[in-house]
């Protein structure tokens, strides 16, 4: 958190038209969070920001303007275009009511969303492009601002040239073909939708009634909370997948066994890559200046065991070529760890 308001207060100050952060839901959905929780604990997550960012004395209209969000899009076509819509009416509400914000861009929701990764499968990834252009045209009914297409093969390696490009066809087939970009929130007024959206925003406020009681999001968090409600819901699809109650074309159902394998090669890694670039790695660390490496390493560690803001030391040691590597084990060292609270 300490990290999230000092880029907050830094951006403030110095890139007052720079979106400074993007809130995700998408690792929770992911990991198996039903479409209510994505939606809840992505929201949740973002009223602990801007409750830091408001404690630390900032004004809610100079930060909720420039934050945007990062949703998962599933197959379930109308559920996930009304959590969509529902992501939208709540973030309004909660700026208004919650934070008091007068800024009409404080209550806008924007945000990307990326195709769901784990809904691919690595048996018959034909199928996959089909499970991609679903999930993409609920991402465009429900209002994204940005898309993100996974490619067919991305269960079984990192995607080819071809795969990636047919995926990036996907999209612009459903932009530039299909009509459906024309018309700002096409569904709105369809009585199934139009439900569903409501009941999503009533199961997601719920959740946020929870969080609340249980004293926020870090309480919760700390307590274990999201994490469990993940896990069961993970759980629980799972086990409708193996009964064959939940059908997932091509692996318990209609499955393509004859077909025999992949009937397209996969991207493979070339070793000499990691190679080079552990050779630049040390090529830097070789040349860059040690004490100024030093030095700066040490202003950071400083600054994160006191108060000041750490935007312009981690900076200064990006400048004096420390790695990503070298500047997180400067913060462990004056934060911590977390340890995630195992419960039996």
């Amino acid at each position: 958190m300490r990290l999230v308001t000092d880029i907050f207060e830094f951006g403030s100050r110095e890139l007052p038209r720079w979106n400074t952060i993007s809130i995700s839901g998408y690792h929770m959905r992911e990991a198996g969070a039903t479409a209510a929780q994505e939606l809840a604990f992505t929201l949740a997550d973002a009223i602990a920001y801007c409750e830091a960012a408001v404690g630390r004395g900032l004004a809610i209209d100079d930060v909720a303007p420039r934050l945007s969000f990062f949703f998962a899009a599933w197959s379930e076509l109308f559920e996930e275009v009304a959590k969509f819509r529902a992501a939208r009416r709540m973030w309004a509400r909660i700026m208004r009511d919650r934070f008091g914000a007068s800024n009409e861009r404080s209550m806008a929701c924007r945000f990307h969303v990326q195709t769901a990764g784990s809904s691919l499968t690595a048996q018959s990834i034909d199928n996959n492009v089909v499970r991609t252009t679903v999930q993409a045209l609920a991402a465009i009914l429900g209002g994204a601002q940005s898309l993100h297409t996974n490619a067919r093969d991305e269960a079984l390696a990192l995607p080819t040239e071809a795969s990636a490009r047919l995926a990036l066809r996907t999209q612009q087939i459903l932009a530039y073909e299909s009509g459906v970009t024309e018309t700002p929130d096409p569904l709105a007024g369809s009585y199934y939708v139009e439900h569903l959206t409501t009941s999503l925003e009533r199961a997601a406020q719920d959740y946020l009634d929870e969080i609340d009681a249980i004293g926020g999001t870090l309480a919760a968090i700390e307590g274990g909370f999201q994490q469990r409600q993940i896990q069961e819901s993970a759980y629980s699809v799972q086990q409708a997948i193996e009964r064959g109650d939940l059908v997932v074309v091509g692996v318990n159902k209609y499955r393509d066994d004859a077909a025999g394998g992949i009937d397209a090669p996969l991207q493979r890694i070339d070793p000499d890559g990691e190679r080079r670039q552990v050779a630049r790695l040390q090529h830097v660390r070789a040349e860059r200046d040690t004490a100024s490496w030093g030095a700066a390493l040490d202003r950071l560690e400083a600054a994160a065991r006191g108060t000041d803001n750490l935007l312009p030391p981690m900076i200064d040691a990006v400048k004096a070529h420390a790695t990503v590597g070298e500047i997180s084990d400067r913060l462990r060292a004056a934060f911590g760890v977390h340890r995630e609270l195992i419960t039996v």
